[in-house]
């Protein structure tokens, strides 16, 4: 309980520092809202035709009498929905990164000189910074995938799928938006994917208590939008506990005798 008090204060205290910095919280909302927009008209999309896929994904239940075909077709759209939802909380997270690279490399900085410095990040043009991130979402995703394919199916499953899978994947959806979030202070101390996931999961209820809360606040799009920016700050704040990075010591000038 202790650990997972500490990652919800982590949020905390990066949501308090952007919000004490009005011009970092309004640069911070451009790239989320542009993403939220998308996802947004994605998602309204895949919910009105969440009933026609439902029909052409159960062929085997045109014969089914009724209750049993509607049941079934209905519980296979609200669980895509529902999968889809939580898909999009953890990637609304990393195309946003995408989108808003610059500023969210630039804020990740200053929350780490505030703090006492931080190490030299790696020496590469914008454009290498986008792939590389890319590539790590890409990294994530699959990883993503690989928990919420299986989720999606136990959902079908009576009395599992409608209380232990859906604490889950929420569960799921906090660990992987927290290896999201850090990413950006993680590359910058040239730690891999793989080596993000090992950290993150040595200290698990920190971890939790960081992502858990900010999966369920995503939940609400005009909230994933404003607490983006402080979500990134905090999650800085979070790699420096992980790592133990020590203060960056200022160069001492030796006055004049």
């Amino acid at each position: 309980m202790n650990g997972f008090l500490a990652g919800l204060r982590l949020l905390l205290q990066g949501q308090r520092w952007v919000f004490r910095r009005p011009r970092r919280l309004l640069f911070g909302l451009l790239p989320a809202l542009i993403t939220l927009a998308v996802y947004a008209a994605a998602l309204v999309a895949l919910a009105l035709w969440a009933g026609d896929l439902a029909v052409w994904a159960t062929p085997f239940a045109d014969d089914w009498g009724s209750p049993w075909q509607s049941l079934l077709r209905t519980s296979f759209a609200l669980l895509l929905v529902g999968a889809a939802l939580l898909l999009a909380v953890i990637t609304f997270t990393a195309v946003t990164l995408l989108v808003g690279e610059p500023f969210y490399e630039s804020l990740s900085e200053q929350v780490e000189d505030s703090e006492g410095g931080a190490p030299p990040g790696p020496d590469r043009p914008l454009w290498q910074d986008l792939a590389v991130s890319l590539r790590d979402s890409a990294q994530v995703l699959l990883r993503v995938l690989l928990f919420t394919v299986p989720l999606f199916f136990l959902g079908f499953v009576p009395v599992l799928g409608q209380t232990v899978v859906p604490v889950l994947g929420l569960g799921v959806s906090g660990f992987f938006l927290t290896v999201e979030l850090s990413s950006v202070a993680m590359d910058r101390r040239g730690i891999s994917v793989p080596d993000r996931m090992r950290l993150l999961r040595g200290r698990l209820a920190v971890t939790l208590g960081f992502g858990l809360p900010l999966v369920l606040a995503f939940l609400v799009p005009v909230v994933a939008v404003l607490l983006m920016p402080g979500a990134v700050a905090g999650a800085t704040l979070l790699v420096r506990d992980l790592t133990a990075e020590p203060p960056v010591a200022a160069p001492v000038t030796l006055g004049k005798a």
